[in-house]
Protein backbone atom coordinates (compact mmCIF):
# COMPACT_ATOMS: atom_id res chain seq x y z
CA UNK A 1 0.00 0.00 0.00
CA UNK A 2 1.24 3.11 -0.81
CA UNK A 3 0.36 6.08 0.79
CA UNK A 4 1.32 10.09 0.50
CA UNK A 5 1.05 13.26 2.46
CA UNK A 6 -0.58 15.96 1.12
CA UNK A 7 3.00 17.39 0.12
CA UNK A 8 3.86 14.58 -1.56
CA UNK A 9 3.27 14.40 -5.16
CA UNK A 10 4.36 11.54 -8.41
CA UNK A 11 7.03 12.81 -10.43
CA UNK A 12 6.16 13.36 -13.61
CA UNK A 13 8.15 14.02 -16.96
CA UNK A 14 7.75 14.64 -20.37
CA UNK A 15 4.52 11.89 -21.53
CA UNK A 16 2.92 10.87 -24.66
CA UNK A 17 -0.32 8.93 -24.95
CA UNK A 18 -1.63 6.96 -28.16
CA UNK A 19 -5.39 5.28 -28.37
CA UNK A 20 -5.73 2.13 -30.60
CA UNK A 21 -7.00 2.79 -33.89
CA UNK A 22 -8.74 -0.91 -34.67
CA UNK A 23 -9.40 -2.59 -37.85
CA UNK A 24 -12.12 -3.32 -38.99
CA UNK A 25 -14.10 -6.56 -37.40
CA UNK A 26 -11.82 -6.42 -34.22
CA UNK A 27 -12.56 -5.68 -30.48
CA UNK A 28 -9.05 -4.41 -29.24
CA UNK A 29 -9.44 -1.03 -27.68
CA UNK A 30 -7.52 0.46 -25.28
CA UNK A 31 -4.42 3.17 -24.82
CA UNK A 32 -0.77 3.71 -23.77
CA UNK A 33 1.23 6.40 -22.17
CA UNK A 34 5.35 6.54 -21.84
CA UNK A 35 6.07 9.11 -19.35
CA UNK A 36 9.61 9.92 -19.53
CA UNK A 37 11.94 10.44 -15.76
CA UNK A 38 15.34 10.13 -15.08
CA UNK A 39 16.54 8.74 -18.41
CA UNK A 40 13.84 6.20 -18.58
CA UNK A 41 10.75 5.84 -20.46
CA UNK A 42 7.96 3.70 -18.53
CA UNK A 43 5.18 2.67 -20.83
CA UNK A 44 1.90 1.68 -19.68
CA UNK A 45 -1.12 0.24 -21.53
CA UNK A 46 -4.22 -0.50 -20.37
CA UNK A 47 -6.09 -2.76 -22.87
CA UNK A 48 -9.52 -4.77 -23.42
CA UNK A 49 -11.15 -6.82 -26.29
CA UNK A 50 -8.24 -9.07 -26.57
CA UNK A 51 -8.45 -13.00 -27.01
CA UNK A 52 -8.42 -13.95 -23.07
CA UNK A 53 -5.73 -15.85 -21.58
CA UNK A 54 -2.86 -14.61 -24.36
CA UNK A 55 -0.01 -12.75 -24.96
CA UNK A 56 0.81 -10.82 -27.96
CA UNK A 57 3.80 -8.95 -29.75
CA UNK A 58 3.61 -5.06 -28.76
CA UNK A 59 5.96 -2.85 -30.37
CA UNK A 60 6.85 0.64 -31.12
CA UNK A 61 7.13 0.94 -35.12
CA UNK A 62 9.00 3.60 -36.75
CA UNK A 63 6.20 5.33 -39.08
CA UNK A 64 3.70 7.91 -37.55
CA UNK A 65 0.93 5.72 -39.97
CA UNK A 66 -1.06 2.91 -38.64
CA UNK A 67 -2.11 1.83 -42.40
CA UNK A 68 1.77 1.78 -43.38
CA UNK A 69 3.62 1.60 -39.99
CA UNK A 70 6.75 0.49 -41.06
CA UNK A 71 9.14 -1.87 -39.15
CA UNK A 72 9.90 -1.73 -35.49
CA UNK A 73 11.26 1.01 -34.47
CA UNK A 74 15.46 0.64 -34.76
CA UNK A 75 16.91 4.16 -33.65
CA UNK A 76 20.35 2.31 -33.05
CA UNK A 77 20.62 -0.70 -36.09
CA UNK A 78 20.38 -3.53 -33.18
CA UNK A 79 19.08 -6.92 -33.73
CA UNK A 80 15.98 -7.95 -33.00
CA UNK A 81 15.65 -9.38 -29.25
CA UNK A 82 14.17 -9.80 -25.83
CA UNK A 83 13.92 -6.96 -22.96
CA UNK A 84 16.41 -9.07 -21.23
CA UNK A 85 19.43 -8.76 -23.37
CA UNK A 86 21.27 -4.66 -24.04
CA UNK A 87 21.49 -4.74 -27.64
CA UNK A 88 17.52 -5.08 -29.34
CA UNK A 89 15.52 -2.81 -31.32
CA UNK A 90 14.25 0.50 -29.22
CA UNK A 91 10.59 -0.47 -30.36
CA UNK A 92 11.08 -4.00 -28.78
CA UNK A 93 8.88 -4.11 -25.75
CA UNK A 94 7.89 -7.31 -23.74
CA UNK A 95 4.43 -9.45 -24.88
CA UNK A 96 1.51 -7.94 -23.72
CA UNK A 97 -0.78 -10.47 -21.58
CA UNK A 98 -4.26 -10.76 -21.27
CA UNK A 99 -6.14 -12.53 -18.54
CA UNK A 100 -9.01 -14.76 -18.36
CA UNK A 101 -11.30 -11.60 -19.96
CA UNK A 102 -9.13 -10.46 -22.72
CA UNK A 103 -7.64 -7.59 -20.81
CA UNK A 104 -4.19 -6.30 -20.00
CA UNK A 105 -3.01 -3.88 -17.69
CA UNK A 106 1.26 -3.46 -18.54
CA UNK A 107 3.79 -1.51 -17.50
CA UNK A 108 7.35 -2.14 -18.72
CA UNK A 109 10.44 0.21 -18.42
CA UNK A 110 13.56 0.96 -20.99
CA UNK A 111 16.22 3.24 -20.99
CA UNK A 112 15.89 3.06 -24.94
CA UNK A 113 13.51 5.33 -25.98
CA UNK A 114 12.80 9.16 -25.19
CA UNK A 115 9.46 10.96 -25.07
CA UNK A 116 11.57 14.39 -25.72
CA UNK A 117 12.87 15.37 -29.06
CA UNK A 118 15.86 13.19 -30.63
CA UNK A 119 16.48 10.46 -32.56
CA UNK A 120 15.11 7.70 -29.99
CA UNK A 121 11.59 9.79 -29.47
CA UNK A 122 8.01 7.58 -29.51
CA UNK A 123 6.57 11.03 -30.71
CA UNK A 124 5.53 10.55 -33.90
CA UNK A 125 5.58 7.00 -34.55
CA UNK A 126 3.33 4.44 -33.65
CA UNK A 127 2.90 1.68 -30.99
CA UNK A 128 1.44 -1.89 -32.37
CA UNK A 129 -0.61 -5.07 -30.67
CA UNK A 130 0.39 -8.31 -33.09
CA UNK A 131 -1.70 -11.69 -33.13
CA UNK A 132 0.59 -13.41 -31.44
CA UNK A 133 3.13 -13.46 -28.79
CA UNK A 134 6.95 -12.65 -30.08
CA UNK A 135 9.26 -15.05 -29.77
CA UNK A 136 12.28 -12.52 -29.87
CA UNK A 137 14.24 -14.82 -31.94
CA UNK A 138 12.95 -14.28 -35.35
CA UNK A 139 15.00 -11.57 -37.52
CA UNK A 140 14.01 -9.14 -37.66
CA UNK A 141 10.16 -9.11 -36.36
CA UNK A 142 10.02 -11.93 -33.78
CA UNK A 143 7.82 -13.93 -35.86
CA UNK A 144 4.08 -12.36 -33.98
CA UNK A 145 2.15 -12.00 -37.13
CA UNK A 146 -0.44 -9.19 -38.37
CA UNK A 147 -1.42 -6.07 -36.22
CA UNK A 148 -5.24 -5.68 -34.52
CA UNK A 149 -4.66 -3.18 -33.42
CA UNK A 150 -2.66 0.06 -33.94
CA UNK A 151 -1.92 3.91 -32.32
CA UNK A 152 -0.16 6.89 -33.49
CA UNK A 153 2.16 7.99 -30.61
CA UNK A 154 1.53 11.97 -29.46
CA UNK A 155 2.72 13.88 -27.30
CA UNK A 156 0.39 14.73 -24.38
CA UNK A 157 -1.24 18.34 -23.93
Amino acid sequence: MLALSGCETFKEGPTAVAQFDVPRGSTVWGKVSFVEIGGKVTVRADVRGLRPSAQFGFHVHEKGDCSAPGEHFNPMGKPHGSSRVAERHGGDLINLQSDAEGNAVYAFETNLLTVTAGPTSVVGRTIVIDVDPDDYRTQPTGNSGGAIACGMIRAAQ
